[in-house]
């Protein structure tokens, strides 16, 4: 029996004919099935061909319900054809070389779109352009654009055969067009587009991109949207910097003594900074160093851009006593902006945005180091005395403005009231002056500053004590220290006791608060004050040497 190849025989029954009964069919040798019929009986069995169309039913019923393929009795499902996509980029190339030798220019790169020809073209464009920023050019350079409208010179142009010279002509109002004056006429002929990375013009920094003027964005694409937030972040949410914004009410100074006032702090990394001042008062800005880089010195300099903190300052000063300092930045050094009274101050209103990493920077210092009553700092003016510390918030970032109580001397009392006042019983306590050699040795290798001084005046100011000395000799000093010094106590307990008119040996630590508007010499409690003696001088003399051997162990 004939059977398709690679298919196992099954048994398929055979029936004679007359019905006189069934007879198994012989498969495998030798498994004792009957005898097939002789001809006398007339039997007839399944042809090939028929065991061929059952098999073939069988398997395609099987194969249509299992994979979802059309069976027997099943209606044929609709075929879903498939949508085309769009093609993708190959890879950018590198960059070309700058379109100019010097100055800005562009350069740009390419890629290609691979796609089937079902498929949609790539999204995107093919080309990139970007600016390169090369050095200044030399003086005497032929500018890009002069250079292009000099090839046409002693060239006939249509409509004439003259031949004429020319130059860049700037008036036209495409600004991507090649316009050319004829030198000596007053016409000027367009000689198609100029070529790719060409300035718009002589002032602006924009290009010329394929006949359009492009503005590149803070990722240096030509065309591109991006732009750097206030925290000169690209394409960022000025969620990395704080805004500053706040008015400086310092007081005009009442006790005749004039000069420079503080009114800010603006710390390293400070972006669009904005000061106005709206009186006849005159702003004056300071660097680091405590050196004035506009105004300054008792001098008012001119209205113009200075180079100051790594960045440029706009100065401007008006006829209608209208005064601003305006930046970009960021700064790369702290400035504390000035101001030197001529009249009441109506408020120097200030505003920058800075970096929450440096926001501490200004914010709001509690030591009571600090000399808010002087009004150096921002303060109330006098006609809204104010009895208690007090902060006033400002937008996104916490008040830098120090406010302190009067003191004794601005309530109207006395100075030996005011002494009375402030050194009550109880409130002091016992004052411990160092002394010997272990502590002289100490108090001499920790301090600042050692000198000897005449105490020339004292006076309280807020809860401090401020000495007005005059520096006879210096033993060791790590910060310039002139003839004339303020020493600061922070107490006014007398301690340590100083009496006017008399010498002392000063051991002093220099203190600068958190905005760097104060810098001076500080007493502390406990801190070395001894009468100065010829012994004391001997003793301080080989001091010194203790300091290198300590650092040498």
């Amino acid at each position: 029996m004939l059977q398709p190849v690679g298919v196992a025989p099954f048994p398929v029954a055979g029936i004679r004919k007359g019905g006189a009964g069934v007879r198994g069919w012989r498969g495998e040798e030798g498994l004792g099935q009957e005898e097939p019929p002789d001809s006398a009986e007339s039997t007839w069995s399944i042809s090939p061909w028929m065991v061929l169309l059952v098999w073939l039913t069988f398997m395609c019923t099987f194969q249509g319900t299992d994979s979802g393929t059309p069976g027997l009795g099943q209606a044929p499902q609709p075929r879903h054809r498939r949508q085309p996509g769009h093609g993708e980029w190959t890879h950018w190339s590198s960059w070309s070389t700058c379109s100019n030798t010097c100055g800005d220019g562009a350069s740009f790169r390419m890629r290609r779109c691979i796609r089937f020809p079902e498929e949609e073209i790539c999204k995107g464009n093919p080309r990139q352009y970007r600016v390169c920023e090369l050095d200044e050019c030399p003086p005497g350079f032929v500018p890009f654009r002069a250079m292009q409208c000099s090839l046409y010179n002693r060239k006939p142009i249509a409509g004439s055969q003259t031949p004429y010279q020319w130059v860049p002509f700037h008036g036209a109002p495409n600004l991507c067009d090649l316009n050319c004056l004829a030198v000596g006429h007053n016409f000027y002929y367009t000689f198609g587009r100029v070529l790719d990375g060409t300035p718009c013009s002589p002032e602006s920094r924009d290009l010329c991109i394929s006949g359009r003027c492009l503005r590149a964005g803070c990722d240096g694409l030509l065309g591109s949207k991006a732009q750097a937030d206030a925290c000169g972040i690209c394409d960022g949410r000025n969620e990395s910097c704080v805004f500053v914004q706040q008015v400086s009410r310092a007081a005009f100074p009442t006790s005749g003594v004039f000069g420079y006032k503080n009114v800010t702090h603006i710390p390293a990394g400070a972006r669009h900074i904005k000061v106005t001042d709206r009186s006849r008062n005159y702003l004056a800005l300071m660097n680091s160093k405590q050196r004035y880089v506009i105004n300054g010195d008792w001098a008012i300099d001119l209205p113009g851009v200075y180079e100051v903190a790594g960045t440029k300052v706009r100065y401007a000063r008006t006829a209608d006593v209208h005064e601003s300092f305006e930046a970009d930045g960021p700064t790369q050094e702290d400035l504390l902006v000035m101001v030197l009274f001529q009249e009441h101050n109506p408020g120097i209103e200030y505003q920058f945005w800075l970096p929450r990493e440096r926001l501490h920077h200004i914010q709001s210092d509690a030591s009571p180091l600090r000399q808010p009553q002087t009004r150096e700092v921002e303060g109330s003016p006098s006609r809204e005395p104010q009895h208690s510390p007090q902060a006033t918030a400002a937008p996104h970032s916490q008040s830098i403005r120090d406010i302190g109580k009067k003191t004794p001397q601005q309530e109207g009392i006395p100075a030996t009231a005011a002494a009375q006042v402030l050194t009550q019983p109880g409130r002091c306590g016992k004052c411990d002056s160092p002394r010997g050699k272990s502590q002289r040795i100490y108090h001499y290798c920790n301090s600042d500053f050692v000198f000897r001084a005449r105490i020339l005046s004292k006076r309280y100011i807020g809860l401090e004590t401020r000495y007005d000395v005059q520096v006879r000799h210096t033993y060791r000093n790590r910060f310039p220290v002139v003839h004339r010094e303020y020493v600061w106590v922070s107490n006014t307990c007398d301690c340590p006791q100083l009496v006017e008119q008399h010498e002392y040996v000063l051991m002093a630590r220099r203190h600068v608060n958190y905005e760097h508007t104060l810098n001076r010499i500080l007493l502390q409690r406990g801190s070395y004050a001894r009468p100065w003696t010829p012994r004391e001088d001997l003793q301080l003399r080989d001091t010194a040497k203790h300091c290198l051997q300590s650092r040498t162990l």
